[in-house]
């Protein structure tokens, strides 16, 4: 039998993590450094493996509860390789360091199990609960491998550089950094998408480090409706694009 389907061979890597395709992960495993990876992702394996559901203590899922932020996680353990994936997104391994990096839950793939997660708030200048205000926080030493929708774009941020990014836009961004949620436009608008532009909320970076924006944002278009209502139509509430859409970043 004969196809070009037979040079998508296996990558071989010592490495622990190593990207096979563009939207494709390995990951090997030696008997004793479990990975912790989102539920459903595996689509092959090699070797013996097992795949159990992660506990999540008391603070987690009331966390998870109030915010919408967590991780919905398997624990990965075993000798052999696991493949991951997720809707054929684009999958980046990032090193995590004593900075730390702040992520939307949606957009991650796998972590190493001795990673520390935490759910966190995002300023708002008006007080506002809306997209964006809460994340998770990835402390500690290890990698984790987020996805994005299509090739990303990473910022540099530096005290004389602040960078703002679309809400519906950033994955993930340096723990380090001062970060508030705020919308270019006067308080008694502020539910809209910035007049008839189609913009709206966006985060606005400051400090040292960086901030990567995928090329993609989750709302649908202008004044479509989606859900019940007029909130739905702008995508609040949990009849509106959020509750609804659950591709969602901010779910």
């Amino acid at each position: 039998m004969q196809s070009p389907l037979f040079s998508y061979t296996e990558q071989q890597s010592q490495d622990r993590y190593t990207i096979q395709n563009p939207q494709l992960l390995r990951v090997a495993l030696t008997g004793h450094d479990d990975v912790l990876a989102r539920k459903g992702a595996m689509v092959a394996y090699q070797g013996l493996m097992e795949f159990d559901g992660e506990y999540q203590s008391h603070g987690q899922r009331r966390a998870r509860a109030s915010t919408g932020e967590g991780l919905d996680l398997m624990r990965c353990s075993g000798q052999g390789t696991v493949f991951l994936a997720n809707l054929a997104q684009h999958i980046h391994v990032v090193d995590v360091d004593h900075d730390g990096i702040t992520v939307d839950s949606a957009y991650v793939l796998a972590l190493d199990s001795s990673l520390h997660t935490e759910v966190i708030a995002v300023d708002s200048q008006y007080g506002i609960s809306g997209t964006g205000k809460y994340q998770l926080n990835i402390s500690g030493s290890g990698k984790v491998a987020l996805m994005t929708s299509g090739r990303p774009l990473m910022m540099q941020v530096t005290p004389d550089k602040y960078v703002n990014a679309d809400a519906d836009a950033i994955v993930a961004w340096s723990s380090s950094l001062r970060v508030q949620m705020q919308a270019q436009t006067h308080s008694s608008g502020v539910w809209r998408r910035r007049g008839n532009t189609g913009e709206g909320w966006e985060l606005s970076f400051l400090g040292q480090g960086f901030a990567l924006v995928q090329p993609s944002e989750v709302l649908p278009p202008q004044g479509h409706e989606i859900g019940q209502g007029i909130r739905a139509q702008y995508g609040m509430g949990q009849q509106g694009a959020h509750g609804q859409n659950q591709n969602n970043s901010w779910n």
